[in-house]
């Protein structure tokens, strides 16, 4: 009996929950230590001097160490809670020392919400229960019609946002001339070029590796026009009502609640509001994201391999989102001991990763490189890539965690998670959090601006996954109404967030359309005297209206001798930024400067508009 009991008691020890709270716990301990032995000076979580004293081999062996001392002590102790305070210790060290290095009042509250999370997990554990299950109510048919209203006004919403900024002329070179005038090789040759981008003919796609605008082509080649494009992204992202229905059906909620997801997610501001900056092939993956996840939940292994494999062609990064996916797959593979899932989160990962190495080592080789400067508030060595952040953070979280609540992306967190009521962080199944990965590593921890607004393209794939989190989260409430109470109350904090911050936008846009339509029109008349045939440069809001053509310089990022070589050149008179680099003695002389320049090389007015556009034009 005894001797039954030590057998059982020895395969507890090593079972896979364990082992995974265990290695937490080496790691927490092994970072704090690490952060203890550094000099005070060095401890400022602002700079990367800490960072540079560490060593990575060091604290991989740390860890190590005190992961090979809890087993021993687990084998000789009659219980392993203590491993997890263990974990609470080590991360109380941790919070204290960068909190008296570096404090701030965001930091405070960070740590306090960390430690809540670390203290849950070490008295309640982990909730491994069978998850609820298909709901196969009739419920009421009005539910699914009321949903796609909701979803047609979210598509007309986005579209005359995106389409007034085209015909009121703030859609700029970058990024939507650029995409326009991709198209149009596209359709014309098949080929993703572009004259744009990089002041030269090459392809977009050694920029950026996106195949899946190719889906697009089709509806481009009908109706070939910038506005279009912008059409076709409402309708992308207007698609992703459907596998978001579907998930919370086989999560067991009710059509109402189902219809609430529906709307929180079209008023949530993060998702029309990453319209605002024209078409991007982000798009894409909010509605590929969710499709990935029914299929998982499904278990529908051929809807599961078409659409990682259509993510993972939206963008060289896109393959982060397909790897943490399954990373989180594998691991509740192990802890539920599902096989199935487990197979199927390994041939993900390892797509994905072979995916991410051949697209980067083509961009970094043959293309114009990898965009990782993005990441520079990581990068403690030379070396700027992907394994240098990895290391960084398992060296010190806690820089990590510094760099989420920097006061400029405070903003970005309350309008995220706020219409959402924090539910994607509701929930004691621990292995969920791994997909809040994205969300921490594309959004928050970088320092380039843009990925912490709730206005640009970089929100679309952390929305997917936020939006999971809350429908799984939600259906693990067993009381209904207590569901649809929680439901109404996101939705009520998105329309709030959506009227306050996403709603005046995007009406201004159409507005300006209909109230200088005159005007507006009388311009794109004068640039359509420009023949198609001819090559241009043109200041920045003037590309997209020329885009339907094989040459096309923009005049603020052009060589002089692209300039001088295009037949046309099409000014904004009243622009100051697009003349920059023509300034000179630090007098904002540029235009003035550019003119006597297209002059003294043969140029003469062609077309002019009032006092905005003018058209010089050079004789072959």
């Amino acid at each position: 009996m005894v001797r039954n009991r030590q057998r059982i008691r020895s395969r507890g020890l090593w079972r896979f929950p364990v082992l995974l709270r265990r290695g937490l716990t080496a790691w927490i301990l092994a970072a704090a230590l690490a952060f203890l032995l550094l000099p005070r000076q060095l401890r400022d979580l602002s700079g990367l001097d800490g960072l540079r004293q560490m060593s990575f081999g060091m604290s991989v062996a740390l860890t190590l160490g005190i992961f090979a001392g809890l087993c021993l002590l687990s084998a000789l102790l009659p219980t392993g809670r203590w491993e997890g305070w263990g974990m609470v210790l080590g991360a109380a060290v941790l919070f204290v020392c960068a909190l008296t290095a570096t404090f701030s009042w965001a930091l405070l509250v960070t740590c306090l919400l960390l430690m809540l999370l670390l203290l849950g997990f070490t008295v309640w554990g982990w909730d491994g229960s069978p998850e609820p299950g298909l709901d196969r109510s009739r419920g009421k048919r009005r539910y699914p019609w009321i949903a796609a209203g909701l979803t047609l006004g979210f598509f007309l919403f986005v579209s005359l946002w995106t389409v007034g900024r085209v015909y009121s002329f703030n859609a700029p070179s970058y990024d939507f001339g650029i995409f326009s005038q991709m198209f149009h090789y596209l359709r014309k040759t098949g080929l993703p070029l572009t004259t744009l981008e990089r002041d030269g003919l090459l392809s977009h796609f050694a920029v950026h590796v996106s195949p899946i605008y190719y889906l697009m082509l089709p509806f481009y080649a009908l109706a070939p026009y910038p506005a279009t494009l912008q059409i076709l992204q409402g309708a992308v992202l207007a698609s992703a009502v459907v596998p978001a229905w579907k998930i919370g059906k086989q999560h067991g909620l009710p059509s109402s609640a189902r219809l609430l997801v529906c709307a929180m997610l079209l008023l949530y501001p993060a998702y029309s509001g990453g319209t605002s900056y024209d078409l991007h092939e982000n798009c894409f993956l909010t509605p590929l994201l969710l499709w990935l996840l029914y299929g998982i939940d499904r278990g529908n292994l051929p809807l599961t391999a078409l659409t990682a494999a259509l993510t993972l062609t939206v963008k060289e990064d896109a393959a982060v989102y397909v790897a943490v996916v399954a990373l989180w797959l594998m691991v509740r593979g192990l802890l539920r001991k599902e096989r199935r899932n487990l197979w199927t989160g390994l041939g993900l990962f390892a797509g994905a990763l072979l995916w991410f190495f051949l697209v980067t080592g083509y961009l970094s080789r043959d293309g114009e490189g990898v965009m990782t400067y993005r990441y520079k508030n990581f990068f403690f060595k030379d070396s700027a890539s992907l394994y240098t952040l990895l290391q960084a953070v398992f060296m010190s979280p806690m820089k990590a965690v510094y760099e989420c609540v920097e006061p400029e992306k405070l903003e970005f967190l309350l309008l995220t998670l706020l219409p959402l009521l924090g539910l994607p962080l509701w929930t004691r199944r621990y292995e969920r959090y791994l997909l809040l990965i994205p969300y921490v590593l594309v959004n928050l921890m970088s320092d380039y601006q843009y990925q912490h607004s709730i206005f640009y393209q970089y929100t679309f794939g952390s929305t997917a996954l936020l939006l999971y989190l809350t429908i799984v989260n939600l259906a693990d409430f067993r009381v209904n109404w207590r569901r649809l109470t929680a439901l109404g109350c996101a939705v009520a904090v998105s329309v709030a967030c959506f009227g306050l911050t996403v709603l005046p936008r995007g009406l201004s846009y159409p507005r300006q359309c209909l109230q200088y339509r005159t005007f507006y029109q009388n311009v794109r008349n004068a640039l359509s005297e420009i023949p198609e045939e001819a090559s241009v440069a043109a200041t920045t809001f003037y590309t997209v209206q020329l885009s339907q053509r094989d040459i096309l310089y923009d005049v603020r990022y052009c060589s002089t001798a692209h300039l001088l070589e295009a037949e046309y050149v099409a000014l904004n008179v009243k622009s100051t930024t697009d003349y920059k680099k023509y300034n000179t003695n630090g007098q904002n002389n540029g235009f003035a400067n550019l003119v006597t320049l297209l002059t003294e090389n043969g140029y003469q007015p062609y077309r002019q508009y009032g006092s905005n556009l003018i058209i010089y034009h050079k004789e072959s």
